[in-house]
């Protein structure tokens, strides 16, 4: 009953982020309109993104300071899972874009650094799969991982605050919560958050366990 709380949770936040996000008022802005309830999902992906990557690093120093194949299974699964939900955060972030800048993808600063970003993680997987022994390509992932998380920051959240950019947040230009979100918005966003955040680490949870027990089928034979 412990180990499904949460999850019964997920389902309520995720749902209760399809009513209000899709059923209440949002502010009247110019060239946003109803576009602005994208941010109830376009960001809670990177939200999730962000959490199971933060695990994946967890795994990847736990695997360096005792190399446990589960720990190296966790945080390739949590990288796999980032993927996804970073993958979904840049298509509904071009498909926003299309209808405020006008195209799906202007060059942005944020929209470029997101872009290396994601192919730095791509990068991650390429790496394991062109590494045939196991104890040593779980070593080098972990390393590489560890260090890729930070530079995803940066590239991120980082320097597109030292640039111009159309982006809410970025170069000077505000980010919603400042001005736009009122109470209703607010009610919608902070569940998606943290819904979609509880999902990611549910899909990762399934993935590691799926993985685990091919790992100890292989092994048996």
């Amino acid at each position: 009953m412990y180990q499904t709380w949460w999850k019964v949770l997920t389902v309520i936040l995720i749902g209760s982020t399809f009513i209000t996000g899709l059923l209440f008022k949002v502010p009247r802005l110019d060239i946003l309109h109803e576009t602005i309830r994208n941010l109830y999902f376009h960001v809670p992906m990177w939200m999730g993104m962000l959490t199971v990557l933060v695990v994946s690093v967890f795994y990847s120093v736990r695997y360096l300071a005792n190399p446990k194949e589960e720990y190296d299974i966790a945080a390739v699964e949590c990288v796999n899972t980032g993927l996804f939900f970073y993958a979904i955060g840049l298509v509904t972030g071009m498909m926003w874009a299309k209808y405020t800048w006008g195209e799906y993808w202007s060059g942005d600063p944020k929209q470029n650094s997101a872009a290396i970003a994601f192919l730095l993680y791509c990068a991650y997987v390429v790496l394991r799969n062109s590494i045939d022994e196991e104890q040593k390509r779980a070593k080098i992932a972990a390393i590489y991982n560890i260090f890729a998380f930070p530079i995803m920051v940066v590239l991120i959240f980082v320097l597109p605050r030292m640039t111009d950019s159309l982006h809410p947040g970025s170069g000077g230009n505000p980010a919603f919560g400042k001005y736009d979100l009122d109470n209703g918005m607010k009610l919608a966003f902070y569940p998606a958050m943290l819904g979609w955040s509880f999902l990611a680490l549910w899909i990762a949870t399934l993935r590691f366990r799926i993985r685990t027990i091919e790992y100890k089928k292989n092994a048996v034979n």
